[in-house]
C-alpha cells in the first residue's frame, strides 16, 4: 500500500453520514492509501485492525468456499469493507478483499470506528440498514446457489452488476471482469461459466468485448434470471 493524503471527507459512507463537527476528528484518525490492481487489502483469517472505505476504484470481497473462491460482492466508490470483522465473538476477518484496479482507500482503526458509531446517530442507523441489506443479499445469494441454474445465476449477476456499476456509452458494464472472477461471483466453475456465456451470446442476450459484457436484450435476460 502506498500512502495518499488526498481525502475530501465527503466521498465515503462514513463521512457522508457523520456530523460535520466530527469530520476534524476523522481527519486526525484516518489513514489514506493507494493500492495496485491485484493487491490484497484484507486477508481472511488476519486479526481485525479496522475498516476500510473505498474512495475510488473497485474491490472484490471474497472468501474460501471449500477449495474454491466465492466472491460475495464488489465494493466501489464510497463502500465499506472489513465491517464483517466487527464482532464480540470473533477477532479475525472472515473475508478477504482484493483490488481489481488501482484503488484509493481510507482506513480507520476499529476502536475509533466504534466510537464514531456511538457518537453519530445517523451513521449508526445507516450502518444498521447496510447490514440488513447485506444480510438479505447474502441470503438471496445462498438460495440462488442452492436452487438456481448457473444460467439463471449468471443472468442475475450481470443484471446486478449493471445496477451497481451502470453502462458506458456503448452499452457495456462499467466493470472489466475476468471469467475467473465471474465464475467466483456466480459460484460456478470457469468451464461452466464459459459454456453458459456462449449460450447467452448465441441467444443474443449479451455481447462480449474482451473482459467487458454488454446487454443486448434486457427483457430476455430478466426472463433467464427467474429460472
Amino acid at each position: 500500500m502506498k500512502k495518499n493524503n488526498n481525502c475530501d471527507l465527503k466521498t465515503c459512507f462514513m463521512c457522508q453520514l457523520t456530523l460535520k463537527e466530527w469530520h476534524p476528528v476523522i481527519e486526525r484518525h484516518k489513514r489514506n492509501f493507494i493500492v495496485k490492481k491485484g493487491e490484497v487489502i484484507i486477508k481472511e483469517g488476519d486479526p481485525v485492525s479496522g475498516v476500510y472505505f473505498v474512495t475510488s476504484g473497485n474491490v472484490k470481497v471474497h472468501k474460501q468456499w471449500g477449495d474454491k473462491e466465492l466472491i460475495l460482492r464488489f465494493a466501489n466508490d464510497g463502500a465499506i469493507i472489513g465491517h464483517r470483522g466487527i464482532s464480540s465473538s470473533i477477532s479475525t476477518y472472515p473475508i478477504s478483499a482484493t483490488a481489481l484496479e488501482t484503488t484509493k482507500l481510507c482506513f480507520v482503526a476499529i476502536d475509533f470506528f466504534k466510537s464514531t458509531i456511538k457518537v453519530n446517530q445517523e451513521f449508526a442507523y445507516g450502518l444498521l440498514m447496510f447490514y440488513a441489506d447485506e444480510l438479505h443479499a447474502s441470503e438471496k445469494k445462498m438460495r440462488n446457489l442452492a436452487l438456481m441454474s448457473v444460467k439463471g445465476r449468471l443472468a442475475v449477476a450481470i443484471l446486478g452488476l449493471r445496477n451497481q456499476f451502470g453502462l458506458d456509452a456503448e452499452g457495456f458494464l462499467n466493470l472489466a471482469l475476468s471469467r475467473q472472477d465471474l465464475a467466483a461471483f456466480t459460484g460456478a466453475t470457469y468451464e461452466t461459466v464459459f459454456r453458459t456465456m456462449n449460450e447467452l451470446l448465441a441467444e443474443k442476450l449479451i455481447v462480449v468485448k474482451g473482459k467487458q459484457i454488454g446487454i443486448l436484450n434486457e427483457a430476455g435476460l430478466v426472463d433467464v434470471s427467474k429460472k
